[in-house]
């Protein structure tokens, strides 16, 4: 096992679209299995590949409760291909935005596709909690935070207090 630094707002990895992956190999397995154990251990529902300083198309997800077994979710190269018209509002948190949780507005119901751990093609058709997560770290693979879908003052304000903080740390 072994756990891997989450990068952290406003850290420009964050920010960039991921490149596909073209093939599986032991390193993008190792990433994986890295990335798994991370999650788990942050304590997180998500984590995409850039959050880790690793720009891959890969996200790991498990959405089960603490009464449930694992269920972890590979993902590589997912895209959405269905998207429901229904949505509503419910707070999120990201591990690589510290120090905030706020509302946001999703769709209910998504589509995934993309590629398994063994490399077989996958389709995921998420509801509730799981399309919200599925989208969260499918928009951080697009280079997307969840804070580039909440109001402007508040990102502002968010964006605010995190460079006042870090740059306190400096000192």
């Amino acid at each position: 096992m072994s756990l891997l630094e989450i990068v952290e707002f406003p850290h420009p990895v964050l920010k960039q679209a991921a490149e596909s992956v073209d093939g599986l190999n032991q390193a993008i397995e190792k990433l994986i299995q890295d990335m798994t154990d991370t999650m788990y251990h942050a304590p997180g529902l998500g984590l995409a590949a850039n959050q880790v300083g690793v720009p891959k198309k890969i996200a790991v997800i498990d959405v089960s409760t603490a009464e449930e077994p694992r269920n972890t979710i590979v993902i590589v190269n997912p895209r959405i291909v269905e998207i429901s018209k229904e949505a509503e509002k419910a707070e999120e948190g990201c591990l690589s935005v510290p120090d905030l949780r706020t509302e946001v507005e999703r769709a209910l119901k998504v589509t995934v596709e993309g590629v398994d751990l063994k490399g077989n093609e996958l389709k995921i058709t998420g509801e509730d909690l799981l399309a919200r997560v599925l989208q969260h770290e499918i928009d951080h693979l697009n280079g997307t935070l969840f804070i580039d879908r909440i109001g402007r003052l508040k990102r502002g304000r968010y964006v605010r207090q995190r460079k006042k903080a870090l740059a306190g740390e400096k000192r």
